[in-house]
């Protein structure tokens, strides 16, 4: 009886330290990186710094964002993958992260294995815009015109495995279009081709185009959102415009490196789920496009899989090839 006395003594003194150390992460005075593997001022960056600054505000520590943008996004990946496996680095990025396998001939790491999801934060989603000397003006009428006359449309293409590429393909393959695609770096060079008529269409996250749609330098057809956004109330969805079993959006996660402690990843999910919730009720978010997400990290592990795997689909119907 006494050794089992002794034994339930010492397992519930080792469990104390434990506990401890899952409540003191992260400890006081300590800093926070969230690496953002793109320029600052982006939509990827501003919508990490939202994050960061509630973060700060819920932990009462400091939390900072660094920009790491090359190479696709996988340099701040990487800055990612190789840092401590402690919590206390963060990797803030958007969907493109996950298929980094499918659309590089050599990527740097797994994006499924190397990292081990926290939280998806958020989701946007795109629009599609046409050129202004294009005679449609709903998005049935495109369609029936790009049918007619499929060697006439041409859709800008702004980065490879990106939402707008994905999105693009699954709207070509539901709208049942043979479009010609075309590659550009980046969303303003895209954009500025379609709104000199030099390519037809172009369908990318709602705010980057928003400010030339209102313009009238580029024509909105749809968003690709299951209802109607009110930074754009009088753009139709694309259920509305007859492609009913039509949604995508782009989206939003934090991740931290393989191997770090589960009891931190699961404090760091709980922090990021309630910061990003209480954005979403303040209206941060809705203020850039964003509808808040708060989903933990086995929900985002089981989300990422089935959005690789559609992903993958997409880019091997269409024929692409890594570069």
């Amino acid at each position: 009886m006494k050794f089992v006395h002794l034994l339930a003594a010492m397992m519930a003194t080792a469990v104390i330290p434990l506990a401890a150390h899952a409540q003191s992460f992260p400890e006081k005075g300590s800093t926070l990186r969230i690496i953002v593997p793109f320029a600052a001022g982006g939509g990827v960056d501003n919508a990490a710094r939202l994050l960061a600054e509630q973060l700060r505000k819920q932990l009462g520590t400091p939390v900072v964002v660094e920009n790491k943008a090359g190479a696709s996004g996988t340099l701040g990946g990487k800055a990612v993958q190789t840092a401590p496996a402690d919590g206390y680095t963060l990797l803030f990025s958007a969907a493109t992260h996950v298929l980094a396998k499918q659309v590089l001939a050599t990527p740097p790491y797994d994006p499924q294995a190397d990292f081990v999801p926290v939280a998806r934060v958020g989701e946007a989603p795109l629009m599609l815009v046409i050129a202004p000397a294009l005679e449609p003006r709903t998005l049935g009428q495109m369609i029936g015109a790009a049918k007619s006359k499929p060697d006439d449309w041409m859709a800008a293409i702004p980065a490879a495995g990106a939402p707008s590429h994905l999105a693009t393909l699954l709207f070509a393959k539901q709208a049942g279009l043979k479009l010609t695609y075309v590659p550009y770096k980046g969303t303003q060079p895209a954009l500025v081709d379609v709104g000199g008529n030099h390519v037809s269409l172009l369908m990318d996250s709602m705010v980057s185009l928003l400010p030339l749609a209102k313009s009238g330098k580029v024509r909105p057809l749809a968003i690709t959102a299951e209802k109607r956004s009110p930074l754009a109330p009088d753009v139709p969805t694309m259920q509305e415009g007859g492609l009913k079993a039509f949604k995508y959006a782009s989206w939003y996660g934090v991740w931290v490196p393989k191997g770090t402690p589960a009891d931190r990843v699961a404090r760091l999910s709980a922090a990021v789920t309630q910061a990003s919730a209480e954005l979403g009720r303040n209206g941060a978010y809705a203020a850039i496009g964003i509808d808040a997400v708060a989903e933990g990290s086995e929900q985002f592990r089981k989300f990422i899989a089935a959005d690789v795997a559609q992903g993958s689909e997409l880019l091997k119907s269409a024929g692409f090839k890594p570069e």
